[in-house]
């Protein structure tokens, strides 16, 4: 095991090296100079290596002060480190959110050859998910942190809205996939809400989008995280198998309530009254959604193969041989550049066209695969809400949890047992 180690970590620099040279630019005549770009330029493999090694310490450290130190005061300060390393340090690049559309690509597309960084910052978080839960989320994410920070007076959703929001993110995330697979567009970076803050750049809108964001943060627990984000949807699966988790109290609950006024993100869940639910009528409707969940998903996997053809036109290659195909209908005027730049590639248009048409099948594929994902996950959301889960204390919930530490701050339990280390001091 240390052999493999030692030859993966010899190998990293060299395949970070070679990817960042893979597709240069190429050499313009006629004094032409590139523009500047708003993305970050690629890091040096040392400094790649360091920014891996402040993830895996931040989300150890995280881990050990919501779980074991249970101070929201040395979350909050962690959550300050984030912001400013992780969000305008790196300007939020690399991230694992956009991640998950490097991954995407590289299952999907063979030619493209994954940087060794941008996998541990997908995977990372996700493990320690599965161990510590949503940890990440806590104090780490410096989209998370954003909206901490500015949170003023949280205001409750309503809980049929916060269900029904609650499903955008892994509507965003099959998306997201989806486009990245098909070698159209990374979505999720371009469409990040907080990134142009932190370089300080972006257009317009993007900036208008952001700062909608944060004011709406200023009175909704991380909506973004919530109710958007695609890799939230990932840590929320993968922190209900977790280890460990959040627990309120460290001693037996006496039902005070503080912890439920406390948390902005609605996920404490409360005693389960007694007599509210028949069990018979429990298992016919858990029965009926269960027999209903091959209907939705083969139903929802249709309309997204209807709408295979729409998204398919985001694929630059397929835009082109629309162009290519109107061209050869003009009868008067000029062609567009596109179709003059293709011309010059000497392709013939029989070829783009079978290229077009293999992308397009794809989609159509793919349009059955998103469709199907979002109709199990609608199935999956009704099933769940129909089962009660019996519980006699208030308990936060390991998939919606934040880990924020709030909750400590507030539970009189928690003040009695930090009391005798305060009489020593």
């Amino acid at each position: 095991m240390t052999r493999i180690l030692l030859t993966i970590l010899v190998l990293i620099p060299l395949w970070t090296a070679s990817g960042a040279e893979r597709f240069p630019p190429p050499e313009f005549k006629e004094g032409h100079q590139l523009p500047e770009t708003t993305t970050p330029p690629a890091r040096e493999a040392v400094l790649a290596y360091v920014d891996v090694a402040v993830l895996a310490a931040a989300l150890g450290l995280a881990a050990w002060l919501v779980l074991r130190r249970r101070s929201r005061r040395a979350v909050f300060v962690l959550i300050v480190f984030s912001l400013l390393y992780f969000g305008f340090y790196r300007r939020g690049c690399i991230c694992p959110i956009g991640s998950i559309q490097n991954v995407a690509l590289a299952v999907f597309d063979t030619s493209y050859a994954i940087p060794i960084t941008v996998l541990a910052f997908f995977l990372l978080p996700l493990v320690f998910a599965l161990v510590f839960g949503r940890v990440f989320c806590s104090s780490v994410c410096p989209l998370g942190a954003a909206q901490d920070l500015v949170l003023f007076r949280p205001l409750k959703v309503p809980t049929w809205l916060a269900q029904a929001l609650g499903l955008l993110p892994y509507v965003y995330l099959g998306l997201a996939v989806l486009l990245a697979a098909g070698g159209s567009s990374f979505i999720i970076c371009q469409y990040d809400p907080f990134v142009p803050f932190f370089r300080m750049s972006g257009s317009i809108h993007m900036l208008i989008m952001g700062g909608a964001f944060l004011v709406l943060g200023m009175f909704v627990g991380r909506a973004y995280c919530r109710f958007l984000c695609p890799y939230g949807a990932l840590l929320n699966l993968a922190s209900r198998l977790s280890r460990w988790r959040v627990t309120i109290t460290p001693d037996e609950c006496i039902k005070c309530r503080l912890c439920e006024e406390a948390c902005p993100f609605d996920a404490i869940r409360k005693p389960t009254p007694a007599g509210v639910f028949g069990r018979a009528e429990g298992k016919a409707l858990l029965g009926g959604l269960i027999l209903l969940l091959p209907v939705l998903i083969a139903a929802a996997g249709w309309l997204g193969n209807m709408s295979g053809t729409a998204l398919a036109r985001s694929n630059t290659t397929i835009r082109i041989a629309e162009l290519v195909r109107q061209d050869a209908q003009r009868t008067h005027g000029d062609p567009v550049n596109e179709v003059v730049a293709f011309r010059k590639t000497g392709r013939p248009d029989a070829e783009l066209f079978q290229e077009a048409d293999s992308i397009r099948r794809s989609y159509m594929r793919g349009g059955w695969l998103f469709g199907g994902w979002v109709g199990l996950v609608i199935g999956l959301k009704l099933i769940g809400l129909s089962i009660r889960r019996t519980r006699t204390d208030y308990e936060a919930e390991r998939g919606s949890c934040m880990a924020c530490a709030r909750c400590y701050a507030w539970c009189p339990q928690e003040h009695q047992r930090l009391k005798p280390a305060v009489e020593k001091q």
